[in-house]
């Protein structure tokens, strides 16, 4: 195993904010915990992406959550008051429908959904055929003697993200499809621990409907979203950008600095979200991106102190 990333030095404050935007082309940016948290903005966001673009930056916006597809995170940030556009939005959703287009999954194969509403209509707007989703949230299955559940011979990928409606009906239904249909695929869109659903919390993630499908099946997940590299290469390829002008700002260690620092990029680390000081600094953490910072508004306010 890569222990690489073990040797790094420990992350800096950012003192100088130019320097780091001086450097790049390309800034990245997680949304929950750097952009907003649940459906509240944070605060100084909308005149630091005004900067950035003034300044003629690259600004991608991408997310593990897979509940929405990329035009209904383009009403959230019009909700929100922020001028981005669905192209510079990639959610874990679009990543699983854009995995598939990559490998030429075949368009007479069916792809079996344990997840939301995002993740479907992606799959729709790729051309893909699927069953599942939320409708499954409400089977039961009833153990009666001799019972066999039957499931499609068709379906040549399984893709698992964060579902509410969660049950035994699409464990067993993913499980059978994953270990008797020759091939298929076992997709994740993340393996998130936890996820921010109200900010009384933490609640249960992603990776815990992963786990279980992975428990039942034997067999690691093709994972697509933060800390995989594909969402970066996608990203890289589409606007021809070279990965070490890119800045990956995130709220998670795990996650996004993994996943910037897994491409070649460079990282910030904002205090504005799940991770706090004393975790970043904590001797059991292995993960240090370059520089850290309370929340990118700070973007604003340093300024080099050399005139």
């Amino acid at each position: 195993m890569d222990n690489t990333f073990n040797t790094r030095a420990s992350a800096q404050p950012l003192k100088n904010a130019d320097q780091l935007i001086d450097s790049v082309e390309t800034f990245i940016f997680d949304c929950d915990g750097v952009i907003w948290k649940g459906d509240t903005l944070i605060e100084g966001v909308p005149e630091t992406l005004d900067l950035l673009r003034a300044k003629g930056k690259r600004l991608v916006f991408v997310t593990n959550n897979s509940t929405k597809s990329r035009k209904q995170y383009g009403k959230k940030f019009e909700t929100l008051g922020l001028n981005v556009s669905e192209e510079e939005i990639f959610a874990s959703s679009f990543a699983a429908a854009a995995y598939l287009q990559s490998i030429d999954f075949p368009k007479d194969k069916k792809v079996y959904v344990i997840g939301e509403e995002g993740i479907l209509i992606e799959l729709e707007l790729a051309g893909f055929q699927y069953l599942g989703g939320p409708e499954d949230g409400g089977k039961k299955i009833e153990l009666k003697p001799g019972y066999l559940m039957e499931h499609d011979k068709d379906v040549g990928a399984v893709v698992v993200g964060f579902d509410r409606y969660f049950n035994y009906y699409k464990i067993q239904y993913g499980t059978l499809c994953i270990r008797e249909n020759p091939g298929c695929l076992f997709i994740a869109t993340n393996r998130d621990a936890v996820t921010h659903l109200t900010d009384a919390q933490e609640w249960a993630g992603g990776g815990s409907m992963v786990g279980a499908l992975g428990g039942s099946t034997q067999r690691e997940p093709l994972v697509v979203g933060k800390p995989s590299t594909f969402m970066m290469d996608y990203v890289a390829k589409k606007f021809g950008i070279t990965k070490s002008q890119i800045c990956m700002v995130g709220d998670r260690l795990d996650t996004d600095i993994l996943f910037g620092q897994n491409g070649g990029c460079k990282t910030l680390l904002v205090l504005s979200g799940v991770t706090t000081l004393p975790v970043l600094q904590s001797p059991t953490n292995k993960i240090q991106p370059d520089f850290y910072t309370n929340k990118i508004s700070d973007f604003l306010s340093l300024k080099a102190t050399t005139v």
